[in-house]
């Protein structure tokens, strides 16, 4: 194809996902190479770290075809972790935010309760003589480049050990490693190096929900950010700075602007598994005749930051199909994204008036109803679900030179509206007693 063309690769869950796009952010082709997300107990969560990070993002590139690719970049979630040898071969399994390996005991957002050195620790215990300890970008990175390159952005996960300019050798020390183990890093959207050492420039990577935030254009007051995939995140946009118990409030790439919210447990790992039990629905569900779910399989995140949590489902009786507890299960994610937000709302003063939702589970109908349902919003769908990969591939614009070296903010140049989803009044209304059940719950 004669076109020039920027790749996005996002390391999912359970796929690789790659996305093809030109200048105006029209993706030309597309790739998705899938793997095993692993649950070897409860409170585990695992890649096999080569097969998902190593070959999936080589493969994955590979299957976009012919194309003038003038730059690439690889985003993933975060923390994660594993151990590789001298080659760059993970030795171990890739270890996903939320495994228990990574558990302090401690609250709070992956920095603060250091999620990222549990994982190191760990790692360190079993593979003592492992050549490095990388997280998946860098993986990826270096089975594209063949050099071990990580962002900024996800270094930060790691702090202390990131020191918010180099690898800090004192702490490395402490955790039984030194700083060259690591990864070299690079500011984010830079270029890092090059695909297969002469071929098109590879920025040094992101964050995945970052990258999905680029390109979805919830910019403004009112608007939030709904993430729909394996792990929910629900980021509301507000000019205040101070802190909400319980939620995050960090830095909006829109000038002025923060984001407060957070990740939930209550994504598409909770529902897919609850969906799972239950098959496809053969009989649309009573609005007044559903359960209520407490969704957490795997503890919870915002705003309870539990890991001891497990889920439950109550208030069940003889007249309940496996479709209205199917729908249960869809309406607890939304009463997490409305919990969030109402607790946004008390603490800031924040009135929402639209969801702008990314992510695959954008093309899961029963979700994206419920959710607008439970929170009483319009769900305004992006164009292109796989957010991730196609704000990677804005960044390789940066890496690539075609875009300002500090351009990070203008792609939501790139944020394009496919359907939207109005909430149904005779839903909103039978769900609001089962709301009030699940703050019961919640609490």
């Amino acid at each position: 194809m004669s076109v020039p063309v920027t790749v996005g690769i996002d390391i999912g869950t359970s796929s690789v996902k790659a996305v093809a796009a030109d200048e105006d952010g029209t993706v030309v082709a597309s790739a998705r190479v899938r793997h095993e997300m692993r649950v070897p107990a409860p409170g585990r969560l695992e890649h096999d770290a080569a097969d998902a990070w190593r070959t999936g993002p080589q493969r994955a590139l590979r299957e976009l075809g012919d194309l003038d690719v003038r730059g690439v970049s690889v985003a993933a979630m975060v923390p994660s972790l594993t151990a590789v040898d001298a080659g760059g071969v993970p030795i171990q399994p890739g270890l996903l935010y939320g495994d228990e390996r990574g558990h302090t005991g401690k609250a709070g957002n992956p920095i603060e309760a250091g999620e990222l050195l549990a994982f190191l620790d760990w790692l360190v215990r079993v593979a003592p003589d492992a050549a490095g300890y990388w997280p998946a970008q860098a993986v990826a990175n270096h089975a594209l480049s063949g050099e071990a390159v990580l962002d900024t952005s996800t270094a930060a996960t790691a702090h202390p050990l990131f020191d918010w300019q180099t690898w800090d050798p004192a702490i490395a020390a402490e955790h039984g490693t030194r700083p060259d183990q690591f990864p070299r890093l690079v500011p984010t959207a830079f270029e890092a190096g090059h695909v297969g050492g002469d071929g098109p420039p590879l920025a040094s990577g992101c964050i995945d929900a970052l990258a999905e935030q680029l390109v979805a254009g919830a910019d403004d007051d009112g608007d939030v950010l709904v993430l729909l995939g394996t792990t929910l995140i629900i980021w509301a946009v507000t000019d205040r700075l101070d802190e909400v118990p319980g939620l995050y409030t960090l830095p909006h790439t829109a000038k002025g602007k923060m984001l407060v919210g957070g990740p939930s447990n209550a994504g598409g790992l909770f529902c897919n598994w609850a969906a799972s039990l239950l098959g496809a629905p053969t009989t649309p569900p009573d609005p007044r005749r559903v359960p209520v779910w407490a969704p957490y399989p795997r503890g919870e995140r915002s705003l309870m930051h539990d890991a001891t949590r497990r889920a439950a489902l109550v208030d069940l009786d003889l007249t309940h199909d496996a479709a209205a507890v199917r729908r249960a299960a869809f309406e607890a994610s939304g009463f997490v994204a409305r919990r969030i937000l109402d607790v946004a709302r008390e603490h800031h003063g924040i009135a929402p008036r639209r969801l702008v939702a990314s992510g695959g589970g954008t093309r899961v109908d029963e979700w994206v109803q419920a959710v607008a349902d439970a929170t009483a919003l319009p769900i305004e769908c992006v164009a292109v679900p796989d957010g991730g990969a196609l704000g990677s591939a804005w960044l390789a614009r940066i890496a690539a030179g075609f875009e300002e070296p500090m351009a990070m903010t203008e792609g939501r140049r790139w944020a394009r509206r496919g359907r939207t989803v109005e909430p149904d009044p005779v839903w909103v209304d039978a769900m609001a007693p089962r709301y009030e059940r699940f703050l019961e719950l919640s609490t």
